[in-house]
């Protein structure tokens, strides 16, 4: 089973949206990590972003974006409404497959002690990772915010920081890194301005007061939506379900007068928190998940698919007696890898512009893998078609003229990839300048790789019109490349 993690830090940034994107792409140029979600909120001041990944990469990637929030978030200028502590208030592990919440454990541990090392910011273990009991529920830990948090830490040694300095950091606080079990951030929005009367609502239905068990709610102005907000986390949706949630601020609402204007989800949630809502408000008996019919298809398909092709598959079909794939495949994978390397150095000096047209370019070279292989099948195809059949020369031109159209394609998108990767050598670290030349020589490789098949392939070609047409794209292709080798 694969080792898979997931991580849903929180930012106290709601409002820009470059520092969002900043800290998306500090995850997403991590290796072995995927990002599932983001979301963003001006009134609460904050962003959740929801990524996965193995537990070798996802340190390394919520430490990338702890490291960009700390140089891009100031907490002395912050306001908005939701409790924090931190410029990355807190990141929680959550194991997903093939990993317990032990192995949550260490990696927050792992991760706090780089954060208090590297960055000097005073790391707080929560949940399943806190060493002291006091520590473990976060609502503890963000208690009378920065100052009641600075003031424990300097009067009471219980709260001295797992990690880090015993002082806050100046612009980014502290952070609370923890392991939990996956938990749902559901909101009520209601039809009010009375602050003072969401909050007793929230007092009343949540576990602390004595109300749902495993539900968290706190009150709050949505002052750019002229009403207020039940903000709850749902820990144990099987215990307390969304439903009863709903309901239960319904109730409440409903006692003093006030209207729900509707419901949010922050974040991802899990497919059974919701069959277990629908099934309980519509009172269905011996219901089970697999009678949703999108999930029988996907349970189906799954069984019946093949495993898609690996690396090893690919190299495997390369080497065997056969003409596809071959060398216009082999160029565009390539390609494809030399622009992969491009998208990691404009992501790390924040070139976010290169970064998403490289982005763009090896996903179209990586594509051409597949259709250089489909246009030389159906070239190999049409000339089985018997000579003495009349649809036999129309075929094999349309198949000539794809299989010269795709490596020409190829030559191009690489030409492109070079030219990226050598604006971006000019900007990168030494450590990763090195990493674009060795693209920048990729990429000029695939690109003559295709010209040379592409220019084989229009020798055979008979429609002169045709023939012109890619003259004029081959010998663009040819100069670009040209002047992109004497740059090297």
């Amino acid at each position: 089973m694969n080792r898979i993690v997931a991580c849903v830090p929180n930012f106290s940034e709601g409002r820009d949206r470059g520092t969002i994107q900043a800290l998306i792409d500090a995850v997403t140029s991590t290796a072995g990590v995927a990002l599932l979600d983001h979301t963003m909120d001006p009134d609460h001041h904050r962003a959740v972003l929801t990524f996965c990944g193995t537990p070798e990469a996802i340190v390394e990637a919520a430490f990338r974006a702890i490291r960009i929030a700390t140089d891009l978030i100031d907490l002395r200028k912050h306001v908005g409404v939701h409790p924090r502590v931190g410029a990355t208030d807190v990141v929680p592990f959550i194991p997903i497959s093939g990993t317990t919440m032990q192995d949550c454990v260490q990696l927050a541990k792992r991760l706090g002690e780089k954060v208090g090392r590297e960055l000097e910011i005073p790391v707080f273990l929560y949940e399943g990772a806190a060493a002291h009991a006091d520590h473990a529920p976060l609502e503890t830990i963000r208690r009378g915010g920065l100052e009641g948090l600075a003031f424990r830490m300097a009067s009471n040694p219980d709260w001295t920081p797992d990690f880090g300095p015993t002082r806050l950091h100046l612009s980014a606080g502290a952070v609370a890194i923890g392991a939990r079990p996956p938990l749902i951030a559901y909101n009520v929005n209601l039809y009010s301005k009375d602050v003072e009367t969401v909050r007793s609502i929230a007092r009343t239905i949540r576990h602390s007061s004595g109300g749902l068990p495993h539900l968290k709610a706190i009150g709050v102005e949505l002052a750019s939506r002229g009403m207020v907000q039940i903000a709850m986390n749902v820990t144990d949706y099987q215990v307390t379900s969304l439903l009863t949630a709903f309901q239960a601020v319904t109730t409440e609402a409903g006692k003093r007068g006030i209207e729900v204007a509707g419901s949010e989800l922050i974040g991802l949630v899990p497919q059974a928190a919701l069959d277990h809502a629908a099934a309980a408000s519509l009172k269905l008996d011996r219901f089970d998940s697999s009678q949703i019919l999108e999930a029988r298809i996907a349970e189906t398909m799954l069984k019946k698919d093949e495993i898609k092709p690996t690396l090893p598959d690919f190299l495997a079909a390369v080497a065997e007696a056969k003409p596809t794939p071959a060398g216009g495949s082999v160029a565009a994978l390539v390609g494809a890898l030399a622009a992969s390397l491009g998208v990691m150095g404009a992501r790390l000096s924040q070139q976010s512009d290169s970064a998403v047209r490289l982005l763009e370019l090896s996903h179209q070279l990586h594509r051409l893998v597949q259709e250089d292989s489909d246009a030389y099948s159906k070239l190999g195809d049409a000339y089985l078609i018997p000579k003495a059949r009349p649809d036999r020369p129309r075929a094999v031109s349309m198949a000539l003229q794809r299989a010269t159209e795709v490596p020409l394609e190829i030559a191009e998108a690489a030409c492109e990839v070079g030219w990226y990767l050598h604006a971006l050598r000019e900007k990168v670290k030494p450590a990763v300048r090195s990493d674009l030349t060795v693209g920048l020589t990729m990429a000029i490789a695939a690109a003559q790789s295709g010209l040379s098949t592409a220019n084989t392939n229009m020798n055979s070609l008979i429609n002169h019109d045709l023939v012109s047409f890619l003259q004029v794209r081959m010998a663009k292709a040819t100069a670009n490349l040209d002047e992109l080798r004497g740059l090297c």
